[in-house]
């Protein structure tokens, strides 16, 4: 069910553009598909670029090889380009991703070449009008503000916002921007989807990514989907699902909305908003009481499982269905599915990291993959969906907060072997990062502030702050403002920054949510159609996107702006030491290539760009189910080589389509958990015992290789005498030969060494996953029993725990409220809601709200309502009264903005940008909470009211 407009819904004359509304338009045109998309038929100049009149009949057809630039599937698409207009497309059918399917979003990509709604030129922000600008004065005048700051305040005043739509190679440079100004303040959306992923999967068995891949789960016997919906975030993923179904996979949906994907479920678990954990304890209880457990896998290759035992103990039916609602009978049921129904899957995604302990529900889902054995299998594993086209890429790179590229840490030895990998001088990088020391946090070496709390740098009083001074300055780059929490404090900190700079296809929230008559500067990206590189898919493989058409109007690829800022810095002749710049692009394949140099932890090593093209050249002849190329030119190979591709690309390696699958040769993708820990805790082996990749020359567990194992193994002399040179003193993550990798897998060996999963994490908060309540409950009955942490410094900043649990909110604020996606749009929205076919599907933002309580408000379906959040925030929105929700929880979309506590921002945007479609953001009235390890925001599990407006 969709919600259509109200005809005297104020705000809908005001849109720009149409000049009429959707009623009018279908009686006048006698059309019954109308509305905003046909609307580009009356000659409006939505599509100028792409008019037949424009292109000659007979002109000819070129057929570029791209890939979407929505959620992560990674789904191949042939454009169709004449005269350099985008003219057409098809999907791939060919492609082993998604064999010719599309969603909605990607069916309207075509839209991106022709840009309406895009930024056109340079823009700033003075006496309360936008004004075009120059490229060349709009970097002097940007570059020239930062400078200044720098001098005044330090380098870590001003933020670096990413984004997840960068290429691999864009993502890479961007944080390499950073570091060389001299600060870890940069981060991207993966703070806020799957952050809390990356820190509780990494620390369980080694790596924070999916395990296995989509097309994997068309293996799957079982799936359980916990917090994600595919349906509507991933809907070509669905083909694999629905594939695994037709083969009688059983699939439970765990969510605490009815959601489209629950609706092609074979069990339903209906659980309230952050009892996660709760759940799967309860899911542990039945296995454990029952012995259903894989007890030799446990033995071989898990450390910790008897705490697990322990803690699930006390999750008997009744205390779950206390906590989660779920019945002990249905527990029972889905555990015994999941015991007999082998392999069987875990997804998840934001309904599950979300949270402010998301990082203790990711390891909860991991143990129950462990307990079952369900691990290093095909149709095993942990799928965890990303939503965004390079989230996965742009994590890898270190676009974090706490990372450099490859998941290397902020210690001296992390920046010394990246200085080897640029060959610069690592006191010159020390020397660009402030030296003083704040709150006992020495810049260089600590995490730099979150972008879920970008504001929070911005208000807090600097004295509370572990850096010289507060953000004064920041970088929204190609993400945008509508997806942070608490917007009443976001619209604050816009007000206060000294300077506020969008780099961006749109002007986006950040460039329009402030009051500001100045110092806003408006620099138009172009999309990623209009420039090229690779990207990585959620499954980890890396597939190299051709540039479709020119950037449009003034618009420039990322890349470049990036050298354009690092020349007015001073810094360019380091940063692009080895990568060649042609006028003022540097060129993508060499920052491939250096980052070949150096990404050695993760297997980022093997993917050369020719490699690459040639997968993108031949990806017809990949299998869909086992993603490997029985023949042709990359026989052998899986497609896309997904990470971890180990060595460098001269040594082949395949890729790796599913993680720690021992019964593989490491030479041939296999693999085992890492041994990322020691090799003993409290005096305990947390080595894996018996178990190894076959072909393995040590039969039992191993530490991580480095050059003194080499040595006594009596490996050393495999080393041509090029690679003992850069091996001497190094391990398998800082030897740039790779000699270190080349050999341990010469002996059948994984460079990372081989070791137990961990249930235990003894350097996070919780050692093992607890339920802690959401810091704005509904449960009062259950704070004393599953209290949150107390306040504590969290990444540079004060972070509220008891502060905020402790108040009683429940009574006035009495529904639960989660939030999540829809099919038409992505992310903040204002990509999708500029594209005139995809704002005709979907055109208000609205709440899900259950009978019950819709009557007890006296609401009917489609009315205005006020949405109220504990902190003060309000929302105008339509109400959609459904039993998708059950009585005192509701739902809303994320993916709106442009309207403000009711007040519409369109006059804010300069002229002709206003997205088709403008609505609340749903964050404006979602509140504080953040994860202890990640800062991910707990935008899953808070409180509202709902009044009739």
């Amino acid at each position: 069910m969709r919600l259509t407009r109200k005809k005297d819904q104020v705000d809908v004359a005001k849109k720009p553009a149409l000049g009429l509304n959707r009623r009018q338009f279908l009686q006048s045109a006698g059309l019954a598909t109308g509305g905003i998309a046909a609307a580009s038929m009356l000659g409006a100049g939505m599509m100028r670029k792409a008019e037949a009149k424009e292109v000659p009949f007979d002109a000819p057809t070129e057929t570029v090889r791209t890939i979407c630039s929505h959620c992560s599937v990674g789904c191949g698409v042939y454009a169709e380009v004449q005269n350099g207009v985008w003219t057409g497309q098809e999907p791939a059918f060919d492609h082993p991703f998604n064999a010719g399917g599309h969603c909605a979003k990607g069916a309207a990509l075509r839209e991106h070449g022709h840009g309406e709604k895009r930024l056109k030129y340079p823009m700033k922000l003075e006496g309360g009008k936008w004004k075009k600008i120059s490229w060349d004065q709009a970097i002097e005048e940007v570059g020239s503000k930062a400078l200044a700051i720098r001098e005044e305040s330090g380098p870590d005043s001003v933020f670096f916002m990413g984004s997840a739509k960068f290429s691999n190679e864009q993502a890479y440079l961007y944080r390499k921007l950073a570091a060389m100004w001299g600060t870890n303040n940069v981060d991207h959306s993966a703070r806020i989807c799957h952050s809390t992923t990356v820190a509780g999967v990494a620390n369980t068995w080694g790596y924070g990514a999916q395990t296995n891949s989509f097309n994997d789960i068309r293996n799957s016997k079982a799936m359980m989907f916990i917090g994600s919906n595919p349906c509507e975030a991933h809907p070509v993923a669905m083909q694999h699902i629905l594939a695994g179904k037709e083969r009688g996979a059983k699939i439970i949906v765990v969510d605490p909305r009815f959601s489209r994907t629950a609706a092609k479920s074979d069990e339903y678990a209906h659980i309230r908003p952050g009892t996660d954990i709760p759940f799967i304890y309860g899911l542990l209880w039945h296995i454990f009481e029952n012995k259903w457990e894989d007890q030799t896998f446990i033995d071989q290759r898990v450390y910790g499982m008897e705490r697990i035992r322990e803690e699930a103990a006390n999750w008997h039916p009744a205390e779950v269905e206390l906590v989660t609602g779920v019945s002990g009978e249905q527990m029972k049921r889905i555990a015994k599915l999941l015991a007999e129904t082998k392999p069987g899957t875990v997804v998840w995604c934001m309904g599950g990291t979300q949270h402010h302990i998301g990082n203790a529900n990711t390891r909860a889902y991991c143990i129950l993959q462990l307990a079952l054995g369900n691990m290093g299998v095909s149709g095993g594993g942990t799928n965890i969906f990303r939503g965004h086209d390079n989230v996965q890429g742009a994590t890898d790179f270190g676009l974090l907060f706490d990372t450099l590229p490859g998941y290397y840490g902020l210690k001296t030895g992390s920046w010394k072997h990246w200085c080897n990998v640029w060959d610069i001088d690592y006191e010159w990088v020390k020397g660009r990062f402030d030296p003083e020391e704040h709150l006992g946090q020495v810049p260089m070496n600590s995490t730099g502030i979150p972008c879920s709390r970008w504001q929070d740098g911005v208000l807090e009083d600097k004295s509370k702050i572990a850096q010289r001074d507060n953000i004064r300055m920041s970088f929204f780059w190609g993400q945008s403002v509508n997806t942070e929490t608490r917007g009443r404090v976001v619209r604050e900190a816009l007000n206060k920054m000294d300077t506020v700079v969008v780099v961006d296809p749109f002007p986006t929230m950040a460039g329009v949510m402030h009051n500001r008559t100045d110092g806003v500067y408006l620099l138009p990206a172009c999309t990623q159609f209009e420039t090229y590189g690779s990207v990585s898919a959620s499954n980890r493989s890396l597939q190299w996107r051709s540039r479709v058409i020119e950037p449009l109007f003034e618009s420039k690829p990322d890349h470049e702006i990036m050298y354009k800022l690092a020349k007015k810095w001073g810094i360019e002749q380091e940063m692009f030491k080895h990568i060649k710049v042609n006028g003022d692009e540097p060129l993508i394949e060499d920052l491939t290539r250096e980052f070949n140099k150096g990404m050695w932890t993760i297997g980022y090593t093997g993917q050369s760009p020719e490699r690459l093209k040639m997968h993108q050249e031949n990806w017809g002849t990949f299998d869909i189910k086992s993603l490997e190329a029985p023949g042709g030119p990359a026989k052998g190979e899986t497609y896309g080589l997904p990470w971890p591709c180990w060595g460098t690309p001269e040594m082949k390696h395949p890729g790796s389509q599913i993680l720690y699958r021992t019964g593989r040769e490491v030479k041939n993708g296999g693999g085992n958990f890492r041994a990322r820990y020691g090799v003993e805790h409290d005096g305990t082996n947390i080595l894996a015992e018996g178990s190894y990749s076959k072909g393995s020359e040590i039969e039992d567990g191993y530490p991580e290789f480095t050059a003194d194992m080499l040595k006594q193994l009596g490996w050393w002399d495999d080393l041509t005498a090029e690679e003992m040179k850069h091996a001497e003193g190094k391990n398998w993550k800082t030897d740039i030969s790779g000699g270190i990798q080349r050999v341990a897998i010469k002996h059948g060996c994984i460079p990372y060494g081989n070791a137990k999963a961990r249930c235990i994490v003894w350097n996070f908060p919780d050692d093992i996953p607890l339920h802690r309540e959401p810091l704005y409950t509904p449960r009062r009955d259950l704070v004393a029993k599953y209290p949150t942490y107390d306040d504590r410094m969290v990444a540079r900043l004060p972070t509220l725990y008891r502060t905020i649990q402790e108040q009683d909110f429940a009574k006035d604020f009495p529904i639960a409220l989660t939030t999540g996606r829809i099919v038409e749009y992505e992310g903040g929205g204002e990509e999708t809601r500029s594209n005139p076919w995809l704002a005709e599907l979907q055109q208000e933002m609205y709440i899900e709200i259950n009978p019950a309580d819709a009557a007890d408000r006296a609401l009917q379906n489609g009315d205005e309502v006020w949405v109220h959040g504990p902190e003060g925030a309000k929302i105008k929105v339509q109400a959609m009264v459904t039993p998708r929700v059950i009585a005192g929880e509701c739902f809303m979309p994320y993916h709106f903005a442009g309207v403000f506590e009711g007040e519409s921002l369109a006059k804010n945007y300069p002229e002709g940008t206003v997205p088709y479609v403008i609505g609340e953001a749903a964050n404006t009235v979602m509140t504080y909470g953040y994860d202890v390890v990640t800062q991910m925001q707990e935008t899953k599990a808070t409180l509202c009211q709902i009044t009739k407006a």
